[in-house]
């Protein structure tokens, strides 16, 4: 049974690093990055390795995670709804705009 399940969480580590290098989205890219960690730290306590595990949540799942995330942020690859609703009626402002130049 645990054979079974180390071929598992190595398949995932394998399906994760070739997703997280095909993917063009930086969020997906940042997700799949956690399940990597995720994935490594239950790979840490199959191997009798506690400290390496609780390491791995902490820094790899979570505070890079966070700082992933808030670069992203700051970048404004992460755009809120309210962002999106504003570049809406922007663009329904131009379509106005360009209709009443043309009349």
């Amino acid at each position: 049974m645990m054979t079974i399940l180390r071929i598992v969480l190595l398949a995932s580590l394998i399906i994760c690093a070739i997703s997280v290098s095909l993917s063009r989205n930086l969020l997906t890219s940042v997700v799949i990055y956690m399940a990597f960690s995720l994935t490594m730290t239950s790979i840490w306590l199959l191997l009798e390795s506690p400290d390496l595990a609780i390491t791995e949540a902490a820094v790899g799942a979570g505070v890079t995670s966070i700082l992933f995330f808030v670069t992203l942020r700051k970048i404004h690859s992460i755009q809120t709804e309210a962002a999106e609703e504003i570049e809406e009626i922007e663009e329904k402002e131009e379509d106005h705009e360009q209709a009443e130049s043309k009349l």
